[in-house]
């Protein structure tokens, strides 16, 4: 999947007629790193897939769906796709991937404890998203606001601005996000 992803990110800056300079200057990611990642010398992480997908204005999970195989209407748990940050340890399973004709998604977050993302904007503004928490102690910040979220807990928000993500411990953030797009 991971080379899929690779090969798509790519192609969006192909498609939008884009430099590796211009995508550097408009994402704030280095000439050096973009070349790296467009030929599969590095992974990517999650703060960096998040300012691409801003410079693209996509949702990451689009993203993630696009370099899925066919969507299907079962989407059995085995078949859910996954991906690993490997600067931070989250990871994200795609529950309800999105799909044509299909406003909402599901999103499973992991986030091992003491870890901490950043995304300097979102993918998409006013995405509507509900954020119901499984298990563990989430530190969640939109628009300037700090919330401390528990098992059981839901957010509900339109996404405008930064957001950050911290896992206190001691267990793992473990977290459902439902997104639609405006």
């Amino acid at each position: 999947m991971e080379d899929r992803l690779v090969q798509r990110l790519a192609a969006l800056r192909e498609e939008r007629g884009m430099s590796l300079e211009a995508l550097a200057t408009a994402s704030g990611i280095s000439r050096a790193t973009l070349s790296r990642l467009e030929r599969g010398e590095t992974s990517p992480t999650a703060a960096l897939l998040g300012k691409l997908c801003s410079v693209y204005g996509m949702p990451m999970s689009r993203l993630i769906a696009e370099v899925e195989v066919q969507p299907a209407q079962l989407i059995r748990a085995a078949e859910q796709a996954e991906w690993k940050d490997p600067a931070t340890g989250f990871r994200r399973r795609m529950v309800s991937p999105p799909a044509k004709g299909f406003r909402v998604e599901l999103v499973e977050g992991r986030l091992p404890p003491g870890a901490v993302i950043d995304y300097e904007q979102p993918p998409v503004r006013g995405l509507e998203q509900h954020m119901w928490m499984l298990g563990g102690v989430l530190e969640y910040t939109v628009d300037g606001v700090r919330h401390r979220l528990q098992r059981g807990d839901c957010l509900r928000f339109h996404l405008f601005g930064a957001t950050r993500f911290v896992c206190p411990g001691p267990a793992e953030a473990h977290y459902l996000i439902a997104i639609c797009e405006p």
